[in-house]
């Protein structure tokens, strides 16, 4: 059996390893360049093999560029590449020698919103490109909005194609003061200005001289230097159980634990606890780790935690503080993302899942739409149709035990599901 201090250790390295992972999504509308510069990150930063490049560039050739296009390293779906536009989210991997990273590429189009959100819902920083020919178009805003709403605490703002205004500090700057200003009217905590060209390279990787006006960072030095650990959500324990582990072995026939992922705060052994909905108490016997028990968990990290008396738990239950509970509620508020062509109207009877805990759910009201190019809110509208975003009311048929999506992204979201088909058709953020 591994020591403790061997489970401290590992916990250590859990540590360091989720602080060196960044994930981003990029957003932004119709060739501002996404796929392309997320090429050029793989290929600068050597993340892809001399066979895929050989493979793009004698795509580019016979298609009569006279230059290698890197959008072909994203644009995985026939009809990605066949249009020029990314349709579903394409993730995609790659590190230097001081982080890793995970690329979420969303698409522009207003018509897979759904697909942004998702690929966003995770997402430590948000990366909206502008066409330095364009400046700010609806689509722009349209995706701050969403960024905002779906809490992402870091954006930055890639003014693209620099090389086409011939690096003008002008247009650099009305774009950024023009974004800067509708982003005051939003949740974005930081936000990053930088300009590049995705297609030369510029201010991507490495900084570049024919900006010698831009004084800041980096595209790749701001994403590699980026503080995220003071984002984690480390004040409120909750701790959703996935499985109750009993093994069936004359070794551990005594032996009970509760799988799951930490949503929030810092478990420890010897901390009293919680147990919702049943509201019974107990204490952290031990937190296991793999195959050793280690002194303290935390989010994200995946563990088993046991507890000193032999309590009612099953999956669903909700492990908190004895005075830190979470929300238990059956009439939930909030802003959902509906996902389907049939539109999402009041009557409506959906399965919900949260978190770990799946209910059934009656659609009481739809009290708004929200326009997220403008932030009108529609009132009196009745539904909301594919892709649109409003304000909902639901009724669940057992309690949930929920926060404010601002507060905890997890414990604050959950996912609508048509039950005759089990297809996810909404995506919802708790209101405080």
């Amino acid at each position: 059996m591994t020591s403790q201090t061997d489970g401290a250790s590992a916990a250590d390295a859990l540590i360091e390893r989720d602080a060196d992972l960044l994930r981003f999504a990029t957003a932004g509308s119709v060739d501002d360049g996404k796929s392309t510069l997320i090429g050029r990150l793989l290929l600068d930063s050597k993340a892809i093999f001399e066979d895929q490049l050989e493979a793009v560039e004698a795509t580019s050739q016979s298609r009569g560029y006279d230059y290698t296009d890197l959008a072909l390293l994203t644009d995985g779906l026939r009809s990605e590449r066949e249009q020029g536009i990314t349709i579903d989210v394409a993730y995609r991997y790659f590190a230097t020698p001081k982080r890793k990273f995970i690329i979420a590429d969303t698409p522009g189009h207003v018509q897979y919103t759904r697909n942004m959100v998702t690929g966003a819902s995770t997402a430590d920083l948000g990366l909206v490109l502008v066409d330095a020919r364009q400046g700010l178009t609806e689509q722009s805003r349209r995706h701050a909005v969403l960024l905002s709403l779906l809490r992402v605490p870091h954006l930055v703002l890639a003014v693209n194609k620099m090389d086409l205004v011939d690096y003008d500090r002008k247009i650099f700057e009305k774009i950024d003061e023009e974004f800067t200003t509708f982003a005051s009217r939003l949740n974005i905590p930081d936000l990053q200005a930088i300009p590049i060209s995705a297609l030369q390279g510029d201010n991507v990787v490495t900084r570049s001289d024919k900006m010698g006006w831009y004084e800041g960072p980096s595209l790749m030095h701001h994403l590699e230097h980026l503080h995220i650990a003071s984002d984690r959500e480390l004040r409120d324990v909750r701790f959703p159980v996935q499985y109750v582990i009993r093994p069936k072995s004359d070794q551990y026939h005594d032996y009970r634990g509760y799988a799951g992922q930490v949503a929030g705060g810092v478990l420890k052994p010897g901390d009293e606890v919680l147990v919702l909905p049943s509201g019974m108490t107990s204490k952290i016997e031990a937190i296991d780790y793999f195959d050793s028990q280690i002194p303290e968990a935390f989010a994200p990290m995946s563990v088993v935690v046991r507890l000193a008396d032999d309590v009612d738990v099953s999956r669903g239950d909700m492990i908190c503080r004895t005075r830190n509970a979470p929300e238990q509620t059956q009439d939930i508020d909030a802003m959902v993302c509906w996902m389907t062509n049939a539109p999402l109207r009041p009557r409506a009877k959906l399965a919900i899942k949260h978190t770990t805990r799946t209910a059934r759910a009656l659609v009481k009201d739809v009290q708004y739409r929200l326009d997220v190019n403008t932030l009108h809110r529609d009132q009196g509208v009745g539904e909301l149709g594919l892709n649109e975003i409003g304000r909902v009311q639901l009724r669940t048929t057992q309690p949930l035990m929920v926060d404010p999506y601002e507060r905890n992204r997890t414990t604050g979201s959950f996912i609508l599901i048509d039950e005759a088909t089990g297809v996810t058709v909404g995506a919802g953020m708790i209101n405080g």
